[in-house]
């Protein structure tokens, strides 16, 4: 389907953001797309802004851009001011019906409905058992398809694990098949039984789907020229990945299993992609990126040396992912020196039994001893990190999140008058636990709305000082994250059906509408009870099952056990925990 260019530029000047259409980015890829064998879209369903922050898609981009036989172009979906027919490519303004494939990334489940417009856009039919050899393969990545089953309808295949692997290789196949005039389903099972593929239309009884990951990160590919985009970015900055994977292994956080084995970089290759990437893009400020930054073997001689290339050019580092210590509190005061921000600390809860239960293994102490030296270092700022809903959580556990952000408070005042330069603010944000799968809580249950209602009432009545802001999650959104989280392929029906109602853009809180969701449940006959508030048990098959993302199920069951009797288990990087994931291979 042509568009007419005239119109469409008329329609993108009455958009908010016209920039988020029209491709052109510093860094762009620029290929003739009648030359490449496979051409595949990068499908982001999110805006711009948020896809343009994420490091997979520059990954993927680059990596893909890089093979001369293929193109690998990009689509976001486009905000509610703004529907093209059809939705293309930012490279070449290609419809996307003509790429050979459509690969999503689903970095967070309410993002599903997202992903079914923008196939609606692209005049691509929404099930997999509707399309034909005219159509692109559409396949999915990312967190949410270690349980793929409730997408399981709408994607040709997935990819479970880490794209530096074997996508190349994948689409290599795809190539040599396609000159040879092979079928779309021919292909399907060609690459059925690779590692890291699953398709569900071809899934067998017992069989495994093991996750594929780069063991080693100095040999995987990293973008040394990512794109820039055109208007403000999520994370407008450069980035750079310190590591992969986490040691710590707190039992609520699905990316700190999902990514095992924790993998590093070598302190050279990051500071040779770090200065090159600098003076490809021009960005004032880098991030260094990990699920724990300051865990990173040669963090502190790593960090002195960028800081003595970044300071002298006016370049700031951000550290996102840091424990309140003395050792990365010494390197947080100097990155200061180029622009102050604020400190980010996460207890996640407020007691040290529901740490203990956690596996936080962050103590009171360290967290108070964090914040003072915090504050002796010029910070006045600080945001807190919590969660309601943990397993054995109690009311006690809810207002001691009060009380330990109060006592953050009362450290800045114990300071010299004269170090206490302006009024200190402590910003308290507490989110929902969702249980997640491949985690030692993937069986618990869910609390209810009315139950997360009740523990942020706590937490704010509790809380006296006026330094401290509070702010929660939306309950209603945390619960269905969680029930597509642990849901079976018949959830399918339900997100079907709620895109139909008008579901979008659900993970934003100004046009998320439970309404919507709810009617779906009703008229597809699916209890959305069964999947959220009640506990699974040990014996009980999971639809996740069948996805070996490398952690062992009897550790995982061990860890809830620990939970319970508020036992922790040590960082593994020096205190092996034998979960499985360094020995599956």
């Amino acid at each position: 389907m042509k568009r007419d260019c005239m119109t469409e530029k008329k329609i993108l000047l009455q958009t908010e953001k016209p920039g988020r259409y029209i491709g052109n980015e510093i860094n762009i890829s620029k290929k003739n797309p009648r030359e490449a064998a496979v051409r595949f879209a990068f499908c982001f369903p999110d805006v711009y802004e948020v896809g343009m922050s994420h490091l997979g898609m520059q990954i993927i981009y680059s990596m893909l851009n890089a093979e001369s036989g293929f193109y690998c172009e990009r689509a976001f979906m486009p905000w509610t001011d703004y529907r093209p027919d059809p939705l293309c490519s930012l490279e070449t303004d290609s419809p996307l019906g003509v790429f050979d494939f459509l690969g999503f990334t689903m970095q967070y489940e309410l993002g599903a409905t997202n992903a079914l417009e923008m196939l609606s856009m692209a005049h691509v039919p929404l099930l997999a058992s509707d399309r034909d050899d005219k159509n692109p393969l559409v396949c999915a990545g990312g967190p949410c398809v270690c349980n793929p089953e409730p997408l399981a309808d709408f994607f040709d295949f997935f990819y479970i694990g880490e794209a530096e692997t074997v996508l190349v290789n994948i689409l290599s196949l795809y190539a040599e098949h396609k000159k040879n005039g092979g079928k779309r389903r021919e292909f399907l099972h060609k690459i059925n039984g690779l590692d890291g593929v699953y398709v569900p239309s071809l899934k067998k009884e017992g069989a495994v789907v093991k996750k594929v990951y780069a063991a080693d990160l100095d040999a995987a590919h990293f973008p040394c020229k990512p794109l820039v985009p055109l208007i403000e970015a999520v994370h407008n900055r450069a980035v750079v990945e310190l590591a992969r994977g986490c040691a710590r292994g707190c039992r609520f956080c699905q990316a700190g299993y999902i990514y095992r084995p924790m993998r590093e970089r070598s302190p050279d290759t990051l500071f040779a992609q770090a200065a090159n990437i600098l003076d490809c893009t021009g960005y004032e400020e880098i991030s260094l990126a990990s699920l724990s930054a300051s865990d990173y073997s040669n963090f502190l001689p790593f960090a002195d040396r960028l800081l003595e290339y970044t300071q002298p050019r006016r370049v700031n580092i951000s550290l996102p992912s840091l424990r309140a210590n003395a050792e990365s509190l010494a390197v947080l005061e100097k990155t200061q020196r180029v622009r102050k921000s604020s400190l980010t600390v996460a207890p996640e809860a407020g007691s040290q039994r529901l740490r203990d239960a956690i596996n936080k293994n962050l103590t009171e102490d360290e967290i108070l001893d964090g914040c003072r030296m915090a504050f002796e270092s010029g910070f006045d700022k600080i945001k807190l990190y919590f969660m309601s809903g943990l397993p054995t959580e109690t009311d006690a556990d809810c207002i001691e999140i009060a009380r330990l952000s109060e006592k953050i408070v009362d450290q800045y005042y114990t300071l010299p008058k004269e170090k206490r330069r302006r009024q200190v603010s402590v910003n308290v944000s507490v989110s929902c636990f969702v249980p997640k799968p491949h985690t030692p809580f993937e069986r618990e249950a869910q609390a209810t709305a009315e139950q997360f209602a009740h523990k942020h009432r706590l937490i704010k009545n509790a809380i006296r000082k006026k330094q401290i802001a509070f702010k929660y999650h939306d309950a209603e959104a945390s619960i269905l994250e969680g029930i597509i989280a642990r849901g079976g392929r018949e959830l399918g029906r339900v997100i079907l059906r709620a895109w139909e109602l008008g579901a979008r853009f659900d993970g934003w809180t100004e046009k998320f509408d439970p309404a919507v969701w709810r009617r779906a449940f009703d008229e597809t006959g699916i209890d959305p009870v069964y999947f959220a508030h009640r506990a699974r048990g040990p014996d009980k098959p999971q639809p996740w099952d069948f996805v070996d993302m490398g952690v062992g199920k009897i550790f995982l069951a061990g860890e809830r056990e620990k939970a319970y009797a508020g036992i922790t288990t040590p960082d593994c990087k020096n205190n092996c925990s034998n979960c499985g994931a360094c020995f599956n291979e």
